[in-house]
């Protein structure tokens, strides 16, 4: 449900509202019950965070299986990684 924000014309008290799309917009302030109105706003941003998101990320392991037969590819042994299981040397600072 999306987050409105109204202002009040008599009094100018700013507030928002968390309501269906579907509900009427409100009328009243609640402070001094004068008219409001509703203003435009720019909404809430989205932050993707991670390595990436897309519909292949959250397959089924039995659906990446099927691709994975379907397209030749060797299985990979368990608990191998995408980099061969290979650890990366970490730099001791010496």
């Amino acid at each position: 449900m999306p987050t409105y924000e109204y202002e009040c014309d008599k009094c100018g008290h700013r507030f928002e509202v968390f309501q269906s799309m579907t509900e009427p917009p409100r009328k009243r302030c609640p402070k001094c019950r004068g008219k409001v109105r509703r203003l435009v706003s720019g909404g809430a941003g989205i932050v993707f965070k991670g390595s990436g998101f897309y519909a292949t990320d959250y397959r089924s392991s039995a659906y990446k299986e099927q691709k994975r037969r379907e397209s030749g590819e060797p299985a990979k042994p368990k608990g191998e990684s995408k980099d061969g299981g290979r650890k990366k040397k970490q730099d001791s600072g010496s």
